[in-house]
């Protein structure tokens, strides 16, 4: 990419046109995690068997990645985007009318798969479009409307469900996926015919493509350094309802935990100019594993009221550190931007389905707190061990 400078008019068109894909998909894959409790008295479920909704959506999610990577470096990452927005919107009403939660599982595997192809795919026609030197900032505004999203799926849904129900939560994230995908097909109009057809790419092209990526050197840490990110950040988010619930409002605080996550975050896309100035990318990235490490230690031990400043302090660190992963990965292989980014989002979302089952697993024998900290500093560790400039990326010689 070179180092020309973008429109800033152009840059913020599509940050808010795409924005609201990803408000509607951060909306959708978080909405139920302060539910769980709920889900499990209507179900008549064991918590740990319901909490594996989070799991039904983030692992199809990834599993979905090695297919709509190279889909939308054939057919247009725009077109790709806009027709997952729109199963999404028909997936998450089908989660709305489930009948059993059997039917709810098979709901969210399916909004799972569609919703994967949103985040990745904007994230590398952001890489396509905008320039390295102003891509960090122009992503980190896009994250603000997904962690919005994820704002919403805390907070509002712990509000507004004992209200409407888990149902009528889903009903609002249908709607939201819905006005997201008109917004991208009324943006498309403006744009008919700049779009060309390829053909699909084979399945020998396609591992082709990936084995150069891999290739890269620097690819390997940033792959493995996500998913273990996603694996101890999100873990725990399932079990918060429980964790948090001693005196009967679980649901409550999971919910303003979720939030605070959500506002530490979007705390980071206000910063972002700020910190790169003052600490660079390295320094700040050490940072925010330091962040989520004191977060998760308030989660833990901290009396209860204060699990909104927790969920502050992991969402500030975490994005800070996710932020820099993605802007990393976009550079990977310039040729084959959207295989690059899938694969990241593969890891990624990989790291959390496995981190319900790893977090209970380890809860029941260490405790909450303990396990909590433990999270914490191997995500220090992933900072440090990313900030090394031994992980610093080179483009790969990937076939487009």
């Amino acid at each position: 990419m070179d180092t020309t400078q973008a429109e800033p008019q152009a840059i913020r068109r599509m940050v808010a046109v795409f924005g609201m894909s990803g408000f509607a998909g951060a909306l959708a894959s978080r909405a139920l995690d302060p539910l769980m409790g709920e889900l499990a008295t209507e179900f008549l479920a064991p918590h740990e068997q319901v909490a594996l909704l989070s799991s039904a959506f983030a692992l199809p999610y990834a599993l979905v990645q090695p297919v709509l990577g190279p889909l939308g470096d054939a057919f247009g990452k725009r077109r790709v985007v806009a027709l997952c927005i729109g199963l999404l919107s028909l997936m998450l009403a089908a989660c709305a009318l489930a009948p059993s939660l059997d039917g709810l599982f098979a709901a969210r595997v399916a909004a799972g798969l569609a919703a994967g192809g949103i985040f990745p795919l904007v994230l590398a026609l952001f890489g396509d479009t905008v320039p390295l030197a102003q891509r960090q900032v122009a992503i980190s505004r896009f994250l603000a409307y997904a962690i919005l999203g994820q704002l919403a799926g805390g907070a509002v849904s712990g509000a507004v469900a004992p209200f409407i129900g888990w149902r009528g939560v889903m009903w609002i994230c249908t709607a939201v996926a819905a006005l997201s995908c008109l917004v991208l097909v009324l943006d498309a109009r403006g744009r008919a015919g700049t779009a060309t057809l390829a053909p699909p790419p084979s399945l020998a092209e396609v591992l082709h493509r990936y084995r150069g990526i891999l290739r890269n050197p620097a690819a390997q840490p940033l792959y493995g350094g996500v998913f273990l990110e996603g694996m101890f950040v999100f873990g725990p988010f399932p079990f918060l309802a429980a964790l948090l619930g001693a005196d009967g409002h679980g649901t409550l605080r999971a919910g303003l935990a979720v939030a605070g996550f959500g506002m530490g975050g979007f705390g980071y896309t206000l910063l972002a100019p700020l910190l790169l100035r003052r600490l660079g990318q390295a320094r700040m990235m050490r940072l925010a594993g330091l962040l989520v490490w004191g977060g998760m230690a308030v989660l833990g031990f901290s009396p209860l009221n204060l699990a909104t400043g927790g969920g502050v302090l992991i969402g500030l660190g975490f994005f800070m550190l996710h932020n820099s992963i993605q802007v990393r990965v976009t550079e990977v292989a310039p040729l084959a931007r959207g295989s690059a980014v899938a694969l990241h989002a593969f890891c990624y979302f990989l790291g959390q389905a496995a981190g319900p089952a790893l977090f209970g697993a380890t809860m029941s024998r260490l405790g909450s707190g303990i396990t909590l900290a433990l999270g914490g500093l191997a995500v220090f560790a992933i900072s440090v061990w990313l900030s090394s400039p031994r992980t610093g990326t080179k483009p790969a010689r990937a076939t487009p």
